[in-house]
Formats: C-alpha cells, structure tokens, sequence
C-alpha cells in the first residue's frame, strides 16, 4: 500500500444548464490487488460527505465506486452501460441509474497517473445531471 495525494474534481451540470464544480486535494492510499488498482480516501467537507470514506476499484475498462460511513452507495462506471444502484443516506435509500459516456483511465503501476469518467446520473427519477469526475493521482 502506498501513500498518494488525490487532486479531485467534480463537476455536475443539471438540464437547466446549471454548473456546480468541487474540487479538492486529500491523501489516499493506492494498492494492486488481483489485477485491480485500488484508492482509497477519506471524504471531506467539501464534497458534502464528510464522514464518508470512498474506495474505487480500477479494472479492464470498469471503475467501481463504493463510499461507506455517513453515506453509502455503489456506483459502477462502464463505458456506454447503464447501471442501477441504491443510495443510502441518513434521510433515507434512493435508487440511482448511471449511463456513462466516457471513461479513461492511466494509472502506473507505482499508483501515478489519472481517471476521467463523464456520466450521466438519474437519483429516484427526480433529479437529473451530467458529471464529470476528474481524479490525478500524484
């Protein structure tokens, strides 16, 4: 396992055309296992999950997203796939739909590199954007 610094930005347009962007630097852990890159970090205030630890499995041309503590959920990025997950938070669970577009992924196996994911996120069919997620691992 190897200490990394995580530069991350989210950016989230609604179908009005209404941009919101996150972006913040944390520290991580990288580490190979069975094939797979893995980081793991811990969510910030920022991000609005704070409390929350985040852990993305990186394989093939899928990436993971598994967030445990204050809010929980599974995500799975995979290029024109749509997947469906649920969301749980302490107001309750809602069912997420994610259909992703693009998704790249460079990382060394000395855990240096970036991740970039465009997708397209539909929670409990009320609310409905399009993300992108931009992660460099120094």
């Amino acid at each position: 396992m190897k200490d990394v610094r995580l530069k991350i930005i989210g950016k989230q347009t609604d179908l009005e055309g209404e941009e919101n962007v996150i972006e913040f630097v944390t520290e991580g852990k990288f580490y190979k296992k069975k094939g797979a890159y893995y980081l793991v970090y811990n969510e910030s205030e920022i991000s609005g999950m704070n409390g929350s630890t985040t852990t993305l499995k990186i394989q093939d041309e899928k990436i993971q997203m598994k967030r445990y503590g204050s809010n929980k959920s599974k995500l799975i990025f995979e290029e024109g796939k749509r997947h469906e997950s649920e969301y749980a938070t302490a107001y309750g669970e809602m069912t997420l739909q994610v259909l992703t577009s693009k998704l790249n992924a460079n990382i060394s196996d000395s855990g240096v590199g970036n991740i970039s994911v465009f997708y397209r996120l539909n929670i409990a069919e009320v609310a409905e954007s399009n993300n992108a997620l931009s992660i460099e691992i120094m």
